[in-house]
């Protein structure tokens, strides 16, 4: 095999097609409502990590559990890239009427592109927080909130972080 490219062959790669059953794909006994997106920095330098938080509130009649996912989208790369990857994701329990405020980190290793190795570069990325994918279709209500962050610097190797 010599071609090891993953375009059209994972649906991460297909375009605008959704696949059928995303990642985090259920119905609820309750509905959520996420709210207070926070990326800290806001801009960073390219060998730094993102600290990330997001309030998730259950405004249904009964406590349950939401698992909540962060996806990354590069805007701009010098190689093909996945419209989104999932960079993080955890199974919350929030009681009826309650509230929790989460807190995520995104690795540099996570803003890494494969470029006969793996390197880092300076650029414009959305990091998105919700219980579903950007996007996604689903007859249970949900919400995926959206923020921008940038990386300054000059593109290098990972391991030279």
């Amino acid at each position: 095999m010599e071609n090891y490219t993953m375009e059209g062959r994972t649906y991460r790669y297909y375009g605008q097609e959704a696949p059928l059953y995303p990642f985090g794909y259920g119905l609820s006994y309750t509905t959520f409502h996420y709210r207070d997106l926070v990326l800290s920095p806001s801009v960073l330098p390219v060998c730094a990590n993102l600290s990330v938080s997001v309030v998730l509130e259950n405004t249904g009649l009964r406590d349950s559990e939401e698992v909540v996912q962060l996806y990354l989208r590069w805007e701009q790369s010098s190689v093909p890239v996945p419209r989104w990857q999932l960079v993080a994701f955890r199974r919350v329990a929030v009681l009826a009427g309650r509230e929790v405020k989460l807190f995520f980190q995104v690795l540099t290793e996570q803003r890494a592109v494969w470029a006969q190795d793996w390197r880092l570069e300076p650029g414009t990325f959305t990091l998105f927080a919700g219980g579903q994918q950007p996007g996604q279709k689903t007859r249970a209500p949900s919400e995926v909130l959206s923020a921008w962050f940038s990386v300054t610097g000059t593109a290098r190797p990972l391991r030279s972080c």
